[in-house]
């Protein structure tokens, strides 16, 4: 069950936020940068996709989204212990990983051990076929879909002149494809279940497939409680921790849509972005699988 809840400065012992694209058209870096000035958390995990290095452009980095870092770095000082867990759309950071800095550090995945209950927490990409195998033509679907969040928001705006009802192109989109995507999901799903169960966990925490659930899974050898934190494009969700247990939060956005902000230019070498991926991923899959 998602809880709608808004509450200034609600205490939650953890917050996991992924897929936040910051730096890409789609994000709504306004709705994220609201929801983290509404908590204070002993722990903030930002469970991969922070920053969409895939589709990141120097002329193209608005206010919001430069915000939504200051909020990050400004619950830093106040305490807040965040843990970045790297994605794919960010897997450029994973040559940073297992660097703490004050209260930052940066894995592949966390475990966490909250009343006697251990959640383990991952973004979710090791587990994608077309990730590795094809990763051009993920990459290809990532800039789609960028440029079909470019055409929706004209069409919304030229709409919101005529006093008529917005539409989500990406969301119709995925509802023609509704039973492929609901096969590819319960696939996924099942093979972290089986995976944690197998470990001895008692939560499994993804991101990565944009689809906020909470459930019970099981099998032969047990149960866990699986749990995706959603996205911060369409479904504006998270997930925290208070009472004893894990609750999935979806935020409520304003009114009006998201205007274009000022850009910002941001200097990335060419030679920093440049990763061995094959390396990368090996050591990811090592550190989250086997280990």
């Amino acid at each position: 069950m998602i809880e709608e809840n808004f509450k200034s400065g609600k205490r939650v012992q953890v917050s996991v936020v992924s897929d936040t694209h910051l730096g890409a058209y789609g994000s709504k870096a306004k709705d994220l940068l609201a929801y983290l000035k509404s908590i204070d958390p002993d722990q903030l995990v930002l469970n991969g996709d922070i920053i969409d290095v895939w589709q990141f452009k120097k002329s193209y980095f608005p206010k919001s989204h430069l915000k939504v870092i200051r909020q990050i770095v400004k619950m830093m000082e106040r305490g807040t212990k965040v843990h970045y867990l790297v994605g794919n759309h960010d897997e450029v950071f994973r040559r940073f990983v297992g660097l703490s800095l004050g209260n930052l550090s940066i894995d592949n995945k966390l475990v966490l051990e909250l009343d006697n209950k251990k959640t383990w927490m991952f973004h979710g990409d090791v587990f994608d076929v077309v990730m590795h195998r094809s990763k051009w033509l993920a990459i290809l679907g990532a800039h789609g879909y960028a440029i079909l969040t470019l055409i929706n928001r004209s069409i919304n705006w030229l709409l919101s002149l005529f006093g008529k009802h917005r539409i989500s192109l990406s969301r119709d989109i995925k509802s023609a494809v509704k039973n492929k995507r609901k096969n590819i999901t319960t696939f996924f799903e099942q093979t972290v279940a089986d995976l944690a169960i197998k470990k001895g966990y008692d939560y499994a925490i993804c991101g990565h497939i944009h689809w906020p659930d909470k459930k019970r899974i099981l099998n032969d050898d047990g149960e866990v409680v699986y749990l995706n934190s959603g996205d911060w494009v369409e479904n504006l969700t998270a997930i925290e921790y208070y009472d004893n247990d894990w609750h999935l939060y979806q935020h409520q956005p304003g009114q009006n849509p998201e205007k274009l902000e000022d850009e910002l230019d941001a200097l990335v070498s060419d030679d920093f972005l440049l990763s061995n991926h094959k390396v990368l991923f090996k050591t990811m899959f090592n550190d989250v699988v086997k280990s």
